[in-house]
């Protein structure tokens, strides 16, 4: 799906700028890039994704912008996507979210005109939000007239979206791209990239960024409370491919947050929990990536969504205790 073709602020999704990170790592020998996503009008990739799937829904019929109501669950970034194309577009859009919907989130997507549904008690067995936030979409579209379902975790136009994400990596970097790092929570940017570069023969490592207690790649069922939106998942999307992945790294809550710290203090880049989660991946296997390799860290969103978490000194001692040193002095 072009983007372009989504007409006045949305045709401006897509066409973010790479750029090179060269105080990240000073002492890695080969070069590493940023995919900054955060310049999408929506300010996330997942500008992408709603573009994708919601619009191959208006060409299809499946939505029609007079009687048509679209409903979908997300944790933030993907809602506000949506809620910017279907104001634009003039159709009605219900957000099903949950207690960790951040407030600036909640607030972004009422100024879209987007209607609100909030769960605010999570499934009883994994104790994760996102099983009662898909029962209740499923609900609405059971009742309501007209209704469309984008369906994030199975819908192709996911993937699809992102296969244009690595071309402009690719084209940036004249085809050398040896190592992608993606974080995960519906893996649809994980897939389009990774079959853009095998379609393409660009020779790319794609590494899954996972979080610890996500069942994406590691169902094991370790319980682990997951304080970072947006990535990883408690639920595998239908959409799931392991084999999108060639290597895979986990992180904690407590990796992503210092990774964004670093990442600012460093190269003054104010981004999300997921890039803060990217960053730390890479820093874990950087010793093992071949010498003269370039290294592209996709980084999904803006970090402005998160002053009053990541980059709140109180919020972070609270749940972490004094942690500054670690992104201050560790290399």
């Amino acid at each position: 799906m072009n983007e372009a073709a989504a007409g006045g602020i949305l045709g401006t999704v897509g066409g973010t700028p790479l750029v090179e990170l060269s105080r990240l790592a000073p002492d890695f020998p080969g070069k590493v890039f940023a995919k900054i996503e955060g310049f999408n009008p929506g300010g996330s990739i997942k500008d992408r994704t709603a573009v994708s799937m919601v619009l191959a829904g208006i060409q299809s019929g499946e939505i029609d912008p007079v009687r048509s109501v679209v409903v979908e669950s997300s944790s933030g970034n993907l809602a506000i996507g949506i809620a910017q194309l279907c104001r634009y577009h003039g159709i009605r859009f219900i957000c099903v979210v949950d207690a960790k919907t951040s407030r600036q989130n909640l607030a972004i997507l009422r100024a879209y005109g987007a209607e609100i549904e909030e769960v605010t008690e999570p499934d009883p067995v994994s104790g994760e939000y996102l099983e009662r936030r898909l029962r209740r979409v499923r609900e609405l579209v059971a009742t309501l007239p007209h209704a469309f379902w984008p369906n994030q975790y199975a819908n192709p136009q996911n993937p699809a979206a992102h296969g244009r994400t690595m071309r402009e990596i690719a084209e940036a970097l004249n085809g050398k791209v040896d190592y992608l790092f993606c974080a995960t929570s519906t893996t649809g940017t994980l897939q389009g990239c990774a079959q853009y570069a095998r379609e393409n023969g660009l020779g790319t490592t794609m590494v899954a960024v996972d979080a610890v207690g996500s069942v994406l790649f590691d169902d094991r069922g370790e319980k682990v409370t997951r304080l970072i939106p947006g990535h990883g998942a408690s639920v595998r999307p239908a959409l799931f491919d392991p084999t999108a992945a060639d290597q895979v790294v986990h992180v904690t809550d407590l990796d992503a947050v210092v990774g964004c710290r670093r990442l600012i203090g460093r190269e003054a880049v104010l981004a999300g929990g997921s890039s803060g989660a990217v960053v730390s991946a890479f820093q874990q296997i950087s010793g093992s990536i071949p010498a003269g390799s370039n290294c592209v860290l996709l980084f999904p969103d803006r970090g402005d969504r998160y002053l009053d978490t990541i980059y709140d000194d109180r919020w972070v001692s609270e749940r972490f205790g004094e942690i500054s040193q670690l992104w201050k002095t560790e290399s």
